[in-house]
């Protein structure tokens, strides 16, 4: 399934700058930035439970916002683009 994942961290501090990163880098083992605080995960059921406990454990829940959409298996029909960094297919075929 296809998980749209937006967050926004304060970064009004060393700690909350730090959160930042590690929220980005737990983002970018399960899918792809698409815009700053955007990421679009591929994932199974038991890996988007994992993504969501990692991220959750990470921000601090008074400051920071996180946020999940779920588009499910049939999601190319739901995406739309337009403008500047298109997308990589996850599930298409890499060439190199």
């Amino acid at each position: 399934m296809l998980v749209l994942i937006t967050y926004d961290v304060s970064t009004v501090t060393n700690a909350g700058q730090k959160r930042l990163r590690r929220v980005a880098k737990i983002c970018q083992r399960y899918g792809q930035r698409v815009q700053n605080s955007v990421f679009e995960c591929i994932v199974d059921t038991t890996q988007f439970t994992s993504l969501k406990l990692e991220l959750s454990d990470v921000i601090d829940k008074s400051t920071d916002s996180l946020r999940f959409y779920r588009l499910g298996k049939n999601y190319k029909n739901k995406v739309e683009h337009f403008g500047i960094k298109n997308s990589i297919d996850l599930e298409g075929p890499l060439l190199f």
